[in-house]
Parts: structure tokens; sequence; C-alpha cells
């Protein structure tokens, strides 16, 4: 079976189109920063090796430092499908973030993204 696409591209590539969404919405780069490092347990400089080896987002999550157990906290419907439905593991956790990113976006406050 073929991989889906998002695998195979990079994390670099998709990064700024994060950090555009949310500053469209007048949100800032260092809260998407904030949410990948919450979901991921990735940090300023272990991103910033991510940024510049380019490195695709399989490898991306399958290289995160630590998932974080409230990930499973995150519900809702994200490019039509319920994250939480989701069964391939790594297209959920591609998905989580997606949903984290357009919480933000929305204007949530990071208390409640971050399910604290």
């Amino acid at each position: 079976m073929k991989k889906p696409r998002i695998y195979t591209m990079s994390f670099a590539s998709v990064y700024p189109l994060y950090i555009q969404k949310v500053e469209k919405k007048g949100r800032i780069k260092e809260e998407v920063d904030e949410i990948i490092f919450w979901l991921t347990g990735y940090n300023e400089d272990s991103l910033q090796q991510v940024i510049d080896k380019e490195i695709d987002f399989e490898t991306f999550f399958e290289q995160a430092p630590k998932m974080n157990p409230n990930a499973s906290l995150i519900t809702g419907v994200i490019c039509g499908y319920r994250v939480e439905e989701i069964e391939d593991k790594l297209m959920q956790q591609i998905r989580y973030l997606d949903k984290l990113i357009d919480e933000l976006a929305k204007g949530k406050k990071m208390e409640k993204i971050l399910r604290k």
C-alpha cells in the first residue's frame, strides 16, 4: 500500500504554513512552537535541527522525544475526519498537530489547546 503523501513531505516545508496560518489570525510563531513542544517533546534546538535537516513527517514523529500522554484528549474534526477515530497512529499524530494549530488560529486559549 502506498504511503500518504504527507508522510514523505518535509516538516520544514509545512512549518512556515502553520506559522502563516496563525499569524493571519493575530497569533505568533512562539505559540506554534509551544504547541509542537507540548505535543512531541521537541525543544527549540531539536526542532531547528528537524527543520535544517528537512526530515519528513514520518521521521519527525518517529524521532519525537516523547509524545504527550494527554494527546489522546484531542478530539474533534480536522480535514473531514474525527481525530480520535483515526486508526493509523502516524496519521492521527499528524492530525493532532493540525487540530492544535487550527484551534490556535481560531483564537482558543493556550491552556485549552494544550489540554492542561
